[in-house]
Parts: structure tokens; C-alpha cells; sequence
């Protein structure tokens, strides 16, 4: 006889009324770092048995040596795919790079992805396209997508109208910090100092990601800020993971009791099918290397100090997701920094809802609102003539 999750009637009479039906069908979660190797290939397994619509965009994939800098030197390259509308402007990344054999393509232009070389001429002045650096959830520990497959990428190539760069950062638990975060801002030194070769406006560049993606977006502008590197011209933080102290004792902030009691009454509403604090808690334990009882702030941005001088930010929370509390309390010291902040909240709608909930109006109108607000940071509005 099966046993059926118990369901908690604390998170159901929370959950958004047309979620409901996703939300009585979700699976008990299970525990990726048991096999962490066998949660990986599922996940690819499920992304193969429906690729993604590539119409209208085409992509290519360069290896970055890891030299130099705070990344660690290890022998290795880092993978990043840059995705563009097809027939977007732009000089061959890999043509213009001929003189750096550790910055060109990845393979021969034969091996590139797509076809970037037919979609590209060789520029025009001005005619240059925003980017973003996208970088996948997961944990920290999965969530790269298929080369040529990343949905979000594709997405925002195609709505914004942008250049997206996803970056195969290393992963947890075999590269713990600073590992994926030291890949992700090497990733955005390298786009701004090829902005030219690949159509990019160098003003015009934004961090963004979702979950643990958020949290290495709001890390890399920390690093970009204090180590003098690219200024960005925004970072978007989907449902960001900033906070190893979620699923902790340590409240994420011990002065704000409500917002303490608030973020205790979520966890407690929380069942085994949607993410709770010890759920992010794992994640942490994996992330963090051993021995480290408190993070730094580039492994946790909520850690940081000193917040000024950040680039914009737009900070997108979700009611049951337990690391709702440290974003908000994260978007509230940005504004009192100095930064200008957007911030939403998704009512009723747990951890990662889109993806079983794609077509509901909640999820929609989220998706929208994320995409519009870095269509607006990315494509501001010419100021009106007096």
C-alpha cells in the first residue's frame, strides 16, 4: 500500500485559489544530494524529452580559461552560451578574438551552436543590443540546462529584445564556495570586455537568475562594486537564495520579531511537497565549504555590510517560499543604501510554482512583470523633449 504525503491544511488554505489543482498534484520532494549524480541526469532526462522552441534565436558556446583574477586557477574553462535574435548585429565573437586563443569559441566555428555566424554581420555603429548574464538555479548543485536549451535565456532573447549569456558555473557539493560565484563574475569580466565583438552595449548589462541564481546576481554586483569591475545596469532577483541563515535557529534578522514570527508561522505551514527551511538549509550545507560557521558575503549576500553604491535592483518574492523573508528584508537595506528598488510579491504561490503551473495567470502575470522590469532597466524610455 502507497502512503500518501500527509498534506499540511496551513499551506493549502494559503495557496493562491487557482494553484490549488498544481498544488494538490505536487510530488513529495525528495532529497537531490542523496544521489546527487542520479537527480542531475533526471533533470536532463525530463529537459531532453521536451526541448525548447530555438525559433528566432540562435546561439554559441565559448570556453573561458579560469586565470587570474579571484578565480581559481585550476586548468579548467568555463563554459558560457550566448544567446541573440537572429540576425542581430554584431561582429564574430570568435573572428574578433583571434588573437586570444583562451577567449575564443568553443570548438572551431563548425562546433558553434545555432547559427550565430549566418545571424551575425559585421556591425553597424549604434545598432547594439542590452545583455544579460543569466545564471540557472538549482540549489547551487543542479539546474544547467542542455546546450542551446536554456528556456529562461531563449525567453528573454526573444521578449526583451536582449543578448542572454548563461553561465555553466561549477557545482555543488564537489566545488563549494566561492567556486560558482568566482565562475559567474569571471563570465561578466569577459561579456564586458568583448562587449564590441558581441553587439552588447557595455552600459547596458545586467545580472539576473532565480533562486540560488538570484543569490549569485546579488553577489556578483558586490564584487563588481568593490573590486572596480563592470557596472551593471541593474540585477534582478527572482526568488533569491541570499541568506544562509534560513532553516537556521538564527532568525534572519533577530531584531525584527514580526518578521521572524512571520518567516516561523511560513515554516511551520510548509509541508514535505513544496520547499521549506530545512530544504534550504541542505543546500547551504552543501554550498558552504566545511568548517565555514558563517558565510561571507559573497556566498551570502544578506551577510554584507555596505550596500551602497549597488546597481538598481528588482527583488521578486513568493508567499509559502521560505526565503520570502530575506529577500524582503534584503530589498528593504537596499532602499535605505540608497538603491532604487522594485519589489513584488507573488500572494499564495509557493517555491518554484511556474514550473508546474505555467499556464495559470499567476504565473504568467509574474513572468511578465519579471521580464518587464528588465526590459524597462535594460530599454529605458527616451526622456521626453521640452
Amino acid at each position: 500500500m502507497s502512503v500518501q504525503p500527509e498534506t499540511n491544511d496551513r499551506t493549502a488554505m494559503r495557496v493562491h485559489p487557482e494553484l490549488v489543482p498544481a498544488f494538490e498534484a505536487l510530488p513529495r520532494i525528495s532529497d537531490p544530494y542523496e544521489d546527487i549524480e542520479a537527480a542531475r541526469a533526471g533533470f536532463h532526462e525530463l529537459l531532453a524529452a521536451f526541448p525548447a522552441d530555438r525559433t528566432g534565436v540562435c546561439s554559441e558556446r565559448f570556453d573561458i580559461p579560469r586565470t587570474g583574477g579571484g578565480a581559481p586557477a585550476d586548468g579548467g574553462t568555463l563554459t558560457v552560451e550566448v544567446y541573440r535574435p537572429e540576425g542581430a548585429v554584431g561582429a564574430d565573437p570568435g573572428a574578433a578574438q583571434g588573437a586570444d586563443p583562451g577567449a575564443g569559441g568553443h570548438g572551431d566555428a563548425a562546433e558553434r551552436t545555432g547559427s550565430a555566424r549566418n545571424a551575425r554581420s559585421t556591425g553597424r555603429a549604434g545598432n547594439v543590443l542590452p545583455a544579460v548574464l543569466h545564471f540557472h538555479g538549482g540549489g547551487f548543485a543542479l539546474g544547467r540546462a542542455l546546450p542551446g536549451q536554456d528556456r529562461v535565456a531563449i525567453e528573454l532573447c526573444r521578449t526583451l529584445p536582449a543578448v542572454i549569456i548563461t553561465v555553466e558555473y561549477r557545482l555543488a557539493p564537489e566545488h563549494r564556495y566561492p567556486a560558482a560565484v568566482e565562475d559567474c563574475y569571471l563570465a561578466l569580466e569577459w561579456v564586458a570586455g568583448r562587449a564590441a565583438e558581441l553587439g552588447i552595449d557595455p552600459a547596458r548589462i545586467a545580472v539576473a537568475g532565480k533562486s540560488a541564481g538570484g543569490g549569485l546576481s546579488a553577489a556578483v554586483a558586490l564584487m563588481a562594486r568593490d573590486r572596480g569591475g563592470p557596472r551593471l545596469a541593474c540585477q534582478s532577483l527572482c526568488v533569491p537564495d541570499l541568506d544562509d541563515r534560513v532553516g537556521a535557529d538564527a532568525t534572519v534578522d533577530k531584531a525584527a520579531d514580526k518578521a521572524a514570527d512571520e518567516a516561523a508561522e511560513t515554516e511551520r505551514a510548509l509541508d514535505a511537497r513544496v520547499l521549506n527551511g530545512r530544504g534550504v538549509r541542505s543546500s547551504w550545507q552543501h554550498y558552504l565549504p566545511e568548517g565555514m560557521t558563517e558565510a561571507e558575503a559573497y556566498a551570502a549576500p544578506a551577510r554584507a555590510t555596505e550596500l551602497s553604491g549597488l546597481p538598481p535592483a528588482h527583488v521578486l518574492v513568493c508567499d509559502l517560499d521560505p526565503m520570502r523573508e530575506a529577500g524582503l528584508a534584503y530589498a528593504r537595506r537596499l532602499m535605505d543604501a540608497g538603491v532604487p528598488v522594485t519589489v513584488r510579491n507573488v500572494p499564495g504561490a509557493w517555491h518554484g510554482f511556474e514550473l508546474y503551473a505555467p499556464d495559470t495567470r499567476v504565473a504568467k502575470e509574474m513572468t511578465a512583470h519579471w521580464t518587464g522590469q528588465l526590459r524597462a532597466a535594460l530599454h529605458p524610455a527616451s526622456p521626453a523633449v521640452v
